[in-house]
């Protein structure tokens, strides 16, 4: 079987140029701190027209391990940016890109700052506020809350941009 990414470069798409595109997208990604095979995994989604890939197929477009991918999707899924569905009729796994992966994304890191900054506050109180790891402490807190503050707003401003952009509208499964 051949994977859609397979099946999109021979409607004329370079293969040695996606398989650029997905080494260095997934390189971009892993300098900002993603894991290197989850950011693999995840460019190589990202680039599949369908937005979805079995083990197999991922396996055979990355070159690596069913073991390599199965330890990328497990964090992809865990952190919410991949889901797993099963293949009508077929015991296989099928991975997929979250439609808005990106909204998406940003909207639970907001959950995430929550956690960071109440920990970070504790902190604060715990070291003493004006102690210097005390006053670090509370400047991070002080900056996160602005950060989340700011991001409610930016997230709403985002989709409406979005509906003013000429973009196509996914079915619910990554479709357009």
């Amino acid at each position: 079987m051949t994977s859609e990414t397979e099946q999109n470069v021979g409607d004329g798409r370079d293969a040695e140029a996606v398989s650029r595109f997905v080494e260095r997208f997934a390189s971009d990604m892993s300098e900002a701190g993603m894991q290197r095979m989850a950011s693999r995994v995840f460019a190589a989604l990202l680039a599949d027209d369908d937005g979805s890939m079995t083990s197999a197929e991922l396996a055979m477009a990355l070159r690596i391990s069913p073991a390599a991918v199965s330890g990328a999707v497990n964090y992809l899924t865990q952190v919410g940016m991949v889901g797993r569905e099963r293949d009508p009729g077929s015991r296989r796994d099928r991975y997929r890109v979250h439609d808005e992966v990106w909204y998406t994304t940003f909207t639970q890191r907001d959950r995430v700052l929550t956690r960071w900054e109440n920990t970070l506050k504790d902190g604060a109180r715990t070291l003493g506020e004006h102690t210097p790891a005390g006053a670090r402490l509370a400047e991070t807190v002080a900056f996160f809350e602005f950060v989340q503050s700011e991001l409610g707003g930016m997230m709403e401003r985002w989709r409406e941009h979005r509906k003013s952009l000429d973009l196509p509208v996914a079915d619910g499964r990554g479709h357009a």
